[in-house]
């Protein structure tokens, strides 16, 4: 089973030394257009336009983390182990929260 942690890695051998020249700022740009185009294939009701999205957006995130320090893995377990906001493992929010 690949995990987070191995993609985020797969990222950073393969384009590490792209995103290092292309820095921290442009690569959220790029990824924010990434986000755009999910936003795009959302409101054309493309699914696959939507999965390949998915993907780069992850990718993208990863690369962003890689640049920034950040073990992507380890930050979403620790936050989304349990509900970040009522701590429960099934979320027991209000609706309108």
């Amino acid at each position: 089973m690949t995990t987070i942690r191995d993609f985020q890695e797969l990222m950073k051998n393969m384009y590490f030394h792209r995103d290092e020249k292309r820095g921290a700022e442009r690569t959220m740009l790029w990824l924010l257009s990434e986000a755009g185009e999910f936003a795009d294939a959302l409101i054309k009701n493309n699914k696959k336009g939507l999965q390949d999205e998915a993907a780069d957006i992850f990718a993208w995130l990863c690369s962003e983390c890689n640049l920034l320090g950040i073990d992507l893995e380890e930050e979403v377990l620790k936050k989304y182990s349990d509900c970040p906001r009522c701590g429960q493992k099934i979320c027991k929010c209000p609706e309108n929260y």
